[in-house]
């Protein structure tokens, strides 16, 4: 039986550009919200799940850190996609025959410089790879669509101008999800570790709680708070950290900050991305 890999979006969006880089002997498998992608892991219809968690020049995606502890679902790998943007139209057209482009809002903002440049106006898209089969679908060859070289490639687009973003860094990040935790070594790089936790109502608490990690040293990769439950005083936290849960420093670390902490949760252990240097 063919392994699926769910993601949420178009075929062709740049989630889909994840699934075929870092899992190409998965068959991909659109979905249209981030639930249904993790639905269709919990539900057996697909053995992981592609989710974007960050982006070099946007930051974290919306409500991520919200889903994935109640995902029910596990990290076993991350991925680092390089976000060229790309305009595209009906096969046949001339860059000089655009005079709008349509994408999702974020991919519009990135292109600023060369859409000013050559005049076209911005329309916003519900997406990049939906923008794209919109573009398709029509006979106007005076529209382009903003999207990846992937997506001109499904929907028969010319592609008439490549990486015309303003940002030459441009990344996302994605983590990969199973109903199952993966906790062996493997792989050829440094091991990570995600999790997330609340620290108790205590003067301090935070800074004892990160003391483990310094006094130990483990290194912290990333670091974000959010609000919980609509209070302004329940406070998440979402961590990275270098290491793998049974080494020693990490360990003690973890213990420490179990101590000073009302709830923790390891979302999972995996071998970083090579793309993360």
């Amino acid at each position: 039986m063919t392994r699926r890999i769910a993601f949420q979006g178009e075929l062709g969006a740049y989630s889909h550009q994840a699934c075929i880089e870092s899992r190409p002997d998965h068959e991909p498998l659109p979905c249209r919200t981030f639930e249904d992608a993790i639905a269709a892991v919990r539900d057996g219809e697909a053995a992981l799940a592609m989710l974007p968690v960050e982006n070099s020049t946007f930051g974290r995606v919306a409500d991520m850190h919200y889903l994935l502890p109640a995902s029910g679902l596990h990290i076993i790998g991350e991925a680092f996609v390089r976000v060229h943007i790309n305009l595209m139209a009906l096969p046949g057209t001339q860059l000089s025959d655009i005079t709008s482009a349509t994408s999702h809002s974020m991919l519009l903002g990135q292109c600023r410089a060369f859409l000013g440049e050559h005049g076209i106006h911005r329309i916003t898209g519900a997406d990049t790879a939906g923008s794209a089969q919109l573009i398709s679908q029509q006979t106007d060859r005076s529209r382009a669509a903003l999207a990846s070289e992937l997506a001109a490639e499904v929907y028969g687009l010319d592609v008439l101008a490549r990486h015309i973003e303003d940002e030459g860094n441009n990344t996302t990040r994605f983590l990969i999800m199973s109903s199952e935790p993966d906790m062996t070594r493997r792989g050829e790089t440094e091991m990570m570790t995600t999790l997330i936790f609340e620290v108790r109502n205590i003067p301090a608490a935070l800074y004892k709680a990160m003391g483990g990690f310094a006094t130990n040293g483990v290194n912290m990769t990333k670091l974000e708070s959010y609000m919980v439950g609509g209070s302004f005083t329940a406070t998440r936290f979402y961590a990275d950290i270098d290491g793998h849960p049974e080494d020693a420093n990490v360990g003690r670390a973890l213990d420490e900050l179990a101590y000073f902490s009302s709830h923790v949760q390891v979302l999972g252990t995996y071998p970083a991305d090579p793309k993360r240097a």
